[in-house]
């Protein structure tokens, strides 16, 4: 799109947008495919067209596209089984990804990981998890390898705030700050475990102070503003990549749906639910920051339409791509280094 047919005149000693109106772009586009793709993603489950878990990261786009943007080529990211926006946000192929939902050859993992078990080396993505916690020892491994080998990578480590009360995570808090490893640990706090709230599992009321014993500064972020996102990113990366050791981000952050599609919620009000839709949803005040910026309908019109093109495609091809043979049973099994 032509930046210069977009753009109107600023006000007389109107404030500088929080990021540039590029950035901005790019994550309403990235947020707007998440959603959409979710969406769909959500009405194939109802189809029957896809198995198993399916955990939806609607309402929590934000925070993975915001943190993308903080980042430079090389640094790696890993989180749990509430994966898809994670994986898009990296620049993983909508493709790739539907059809690994519906256990297709032309999935990430050929079809054998579904929705929590896929990865991209190529996009330095290291996986969903579905073991609560699982992921975060590894995303400090991750991080011990960049600093072994003298690099200034970042590992980005993503988990829920159930996760934060697993003993796995504190070791890896102590081990990260006793090397001070460049990882950034980013607990995506969407209010609700698998029903509980955190006020009913964690005696904590900040979690961004759970590494204080180790050192380990941290900051609560609004999760629902990319702009606020992207602004904590910025100061962690920059603390971690100086070589100053690891940092924690707590991201306020909401789900829209159940804690995955066998979940109906009902440990909430529809109320509460709406309330965050109307008031906070990360996505329409994306696109009033960009209006008021002086972004034209069109412009906005054209992404809506080449993100609803995407995530067509995908589903398209997710019922048409192959099963796997039944030789990949034997396949990615074992690898002799």
């Amino acid at each position: 799109m032509a930046e210069a047919a977009t753009r109107k005149p600023r006000g007389k000693g109107a404030a500088p947008p929080a990021i540039a109106r590029d950035q901005l772009l790019r994550a309403y586009r990235d947020m707007l495919l998440i959603r959409r793709f979710e969406e769909k993603a959500g009405q194939l489950y109802g189809m029957g067209l896809i198995g198993g878990f399916c955990h939806l990261y609607i309402g929590q786009e934000a925070v993975v596209v915001g943190l993308q943007l903080c980042l430079k080529p090389g640094d790696q990211v890993i989180t749990s089984y509430r994966d898809h926006g994670h994986m898009l946000a990296t620049g993983m192929e909508a493709r790739g990804v539907m059809a690994e939902l519906t256990g297709r050859i032309g999935g990430y993992s050929k079809g054998k990981g579904g929705s929590m078990h896929m990865f991209s080396r190529e996009k330095n993505f290291f996986g969903g998890h579905g073991i609560v916690g699982a992921q975060v020892p590894i995303g400090a491994g991750l991080a011990f390898a960049n600093r072994y080998n003298g690099t200034d990578r970042v590992s980005l480590t993503y988990f829920g705030e159930g996760a934060s009360n697993q003993g796995q995570v504190y070791e890896s808090f102590n081990l990260a700050a006793l090397w001070k490893l460049p990882v950034i640990f980013i607990i995506e706090n969407n209010k609700y475990g698998m029903g509980p709230s955190p006020e009913r599992a964690s005696a904590s009321r900040d979690l961004s102070k759970n590494g204080a014993a180790w050192g380990i500064p941290g900051t609560q972020v609004d999760g629902m503003d990319v702009t606020a996102v992207k602004a904590a990113g910025d100061e962690a990366v920059a603390y971690v990549r100086a070589g100053k050791g690891p940092y924690i981000l707590e991201m306020k952050t909401y789900r829209y749906r159940g804690h995955s599609m066998s979940d109906p919620a009902k440990y909430r009000t529809k109320e509460e639910v709406q309330k965050m839709r109307t008031e906070k949803d990360p996505i329409e005040n994306a696109r009033k920051l960009l209006i008021d910026d002086g972004v034209d309908e069109p412009t906005l019109k054209a992404i809506d339409n080449e993100v609803k093109a995407i995530v067509q495609d995908s589903a398209d091809f997710a019922q048409t791509s192959p099963e796997p043979d039944p030789s990949e049973l034997w396949t990615d099994v074992l690898h002799e280094a």
